[in-house]
């Protein structure tokens, strides 16, 4: 089996490193040809993933054509707003067929797709796709410590053709078949997890976090159920799962992001800092755009955005959610 990894950051490398363990010939690509360069030279990436040595058996060129020629499987690590410009430079070097598993957690902004959708609209002549997710912070995957993951495909030998190729000690994944469900989640728990961090800068304690979480995830399960989502995945380890880890991680890159906001820092100065992608600022946008757009309520998701973009102080947006009408648990 040979396997294309498109994407030369977190994901892509633990990836990349958890299919040579089985066995499995893997190739590796990034957009930035600077990078590459000195991954296939130096096997490290120090801006991505410090201290992170990537094993000889993986071949890695800035030439995609090379990298894709007669693969078996394509694995998209590309993140969700970058996936379509990304993947258009090198569409014409994908074999016609392959089925292509994606880590993106996202939505893109400009056509509200999910990152299988837009997979599929870059390379029409692609195989099945399928979706790739859990709980799974990169530098304890890197490590090798124990995590489990589902891999969701409308085609179920896509999704076990996923599952062994990640076969290995220290990953279980299971398979199942809304992938809807699953990239959903993925994205939503990103912006759930800035307002877990929002929580953690004002230092408003576990019972405040918590509620986050809680009330967090009925906004993802009523807006997953309004797109014809299965409401257990959102309960299962794409959705609690992942939410649980995002939010309470020191890793999370999304939860820092809403930390740093909530002890002062602005939005534009953090983003300056960091060396990687907070997918949950985009898909703040996202999905308030998909909750006007299926008229789904989700005021946590609302409030996050008028932090972050319409210039509302954190405390405020506590005020705003803390006040607002009684009704139902249900509800």
């Amino acid at each position: 089996m040979r396997v294309a990894v498109i994407g030369d950051g977190q994901m892509g490398l633990v990836l990349a490193d958890a299919l040579i363990h089985r066995g499995i010939e893997v190739r590796l690509w990034g957009p930035f040809e600077d990078v590459v360069q000195q991954l296939a030279t130096t096997r490290e990436n120090p801006r991505r993933m410090p201290g992170f040595h990537l094993r000889s058996e993986a071949m890695v060129s800035v030439d995609a054509g090379m990298v894709m020629d007669s693969a078996d499987l394509l694995v998209n690590a590309i993140p969700a707003q970058f996936i379509r410009d990304v993947w258009s430079r090198v569409a014409d070097s994908a074999p016609q067929g392959a089925p292509i598993v994606s880590v993106a957690k996202g939505i893109e902004m400009e056509t509200l797709m999910r990152p299988s959708e837009v997979l599929a609209d870059v390379l029409p002549s692609m195989g099945a796709a399928c979706a790739l997710s859990g709980p799974t912070i990169a530098a304890e995957l890197a490590a090798h410590k124990p995590a489990v993951m589902v891999a969701a495909s409308e085609d179920a030998s896509v999704a076990s053709v996923v599952q062994d190729a990640f076969d290995v000690p220290w990953l279980r994944v299971y398979t199942g078949s809304d992938i809807i469900g699953v990239e959903l989640a993925g994205a939503c728990k990103n912006v759930i997890a800035i307002a877990a961090g929002l929580c953690d800068g004002m230092q408003l304690g576990d019972n405040a976090k918590s509620a986050i979480l809680a009330r967090g995830l009925v906004e993802i399960t009523r807006l997953g159920e309004a797109m014809s989502a299965r409401r257990d995945t959102f309960y299962g380890l794409a959705g609690a799962g992942d939410l649980a880890t995002t939010c309470f991680s020191p890793h999370g890159r999304n939860r820092s992001c809403g930390e740093a906001i909530g002890q002062g820092v602005s939005l534009k100065a953090h983003q300056a800092e960091s060396d990687s992608v907070v997918e949950g600022v985009a898909t703040t946008r996202s999905l308030l755009a998909l909750a006007q757009r299926h008229d789904v309520e989700m005021p946590i998701v609302e409030v996050v955005h008028a932090v972050l973009f319409e210039e509302l102080a954190p405390q405020s947006a506590v005020r705003q959610l803390m006040d607002r009408q009684f009704r139902s648990e249900s509800e």
